[in-house]
């Protein structure tokens, strides 16, 4: 609850950190994860590779559905690919799977990007 009202001070990493902890320890924060949604939706272009794949990560494990961040960060993350790490293609095509949102465009250009690119990619990030 303390957190809500300060979100729009928080740097995108930040937001990307607090949906990744309250997933990771299992804590359900179904208004602070609408409270985050809102606010990192416009500001996409500002988060690092990583940080859209983590939050994609976080909203998807928590079950937290939220179709407007998974089509910004679908469209932010679609032109942004190639600074993609193997772990960040994994995470965020895994988000979207899991959550049941389709993005074939993202999808489309995931493969394209990730082809030429596959012996990047560890086991962990292949499965």
């Amino acid at each position: 609850k303390e957190a809500e009202p300060r979100l729009h001070n928080f740097k995108p990493q930040e937001l990307a950190n607090t949906v990744w902890a309250f997933t990771t320890a299992g804590v359900p924060a179904p208004a602070l994860f609408a409270a985050v949604a809102k606010e990192a939706a416009p500001r996409l272009c500002d988060f690092t590779p990583q940080a859209l794949a983590n939050t994609a990560w976080a909203f998807a494990t928590a079950g937290m559905p939220a179709p407007m961040l998974f089509a910004a960060v679908a469209k932010e993350a679609a032109p942004r690919l190639h600074d993609f790490k193997p772990q960040d293609f994994s995470n965020t095509v895994w988000a979207f799977a899991t959550a049941g949102v389709p993005a074939p465009t993202l999808f489309a250009a995931v493969a394209k990007e990730v082809e030429p690119r596959l012996c990047e990619f560890t086991p962990q990030a292949l499965a």
